[in-house]
């Protein structure tokens, strides 16, 4: 008897209401602003310095949701390139309809589980930012081993950062953020750009977006940090 070896993940693929528009655009727009990973072509299947056709710093956004941060981002920075991926179907569909519409060509998805593609895809080195804003929680202690940032994880993000490239983090969950700051600060290869090497002030380019205007109407405080890759 074989006995497989499963990773646990950090997301659970929720059945929820994908439209008419959202399935559509996954059809009809991922050939045009979609990566799509051949797995059958083994490791680093694809050229970073080719999907946009230029050298431009590039950001790479974990589980962008329906992608309201990304695609403002794009927007205000076209000199920058950007990648968002995400698991869920409807923000998927969501955020391609929104980058077809506003035309930019400064934008990319995939539509993968994301240590996946980092562990098999990407070189070492690739980016000069990643972005991971309100990830799942996972607030009830005995699923707490299913949150991403996890040490594993925070040193594979780390390898696929440039010297100096940035990790930035937000999470509405005081537990979460106190876990985020000891692993990030475990890390020998990343460095706490706070001045008390602890949280950082809300930055003005994070959209305030849905999650966090949840918390605002919760009553909820919201962390952010920022770690640079040594």
């Amino acid at each position: 008897m074989v006995i497989e070896n499963k990773r646990i993940r950090s997301f659970v693929l929720r059945a929820g209401r994908v439209t008419a528009a959202q399935e559509r655009a996954i059809l009809e727009q991922s050939p045009h602003f979609g990566i799509v990973l051949d797995s059958n072509s083994g490791n680093l299947s694809f050229n970073l310095s080719k999907v946009f056709g230029r050298i431009a710093p590039l950001c790479l956004e974990i589980g962008f949701g329906n992608g309201e941060n990304i695609l403002q981002l794009a927007l205000k920075n076209p000199d920058r390139d950007y990648i968002g991926v995400e698991v869920h179907r409807a923000g998927v569909g969501h955020l391609l309809n929104c980058i077809a519409q506003a035309g930019l060509t400064n934008i990319k998805v995939i539509f993968h589980d994301a240590v996946e593609v980092l562990e098999n895809y990407i070189l070492p080195g690739s980016f000069d930012e990643i972005l991971i804003l309100f990830p799942d929680p996972w607030q009830k202690k005995r699923h707490n081993k299913r949150r991403l940032v996890q040490k594993k994880f925070i040193a594979l993000l780390a390898s696929r950062l440039k010297p100096k490239g940035l990790l930035n983090l937000a999470t509405d969950w005081e537990s979460y953020a106190t876990q985020m700051l000891e692993v990030l600060s475990a890390q020998p290869e990343l460095k706490n750009r706070a001045a008390n090497n602890r949280f950082i002030s809300r930055p003005e380019w994070r959209v305030l977006s849905r999650f966090e205007r949840r918390s605002q109407r919760l009553g909820h405080s919201v962390w952010d940090l920022s770690f640079e890759r040594l």
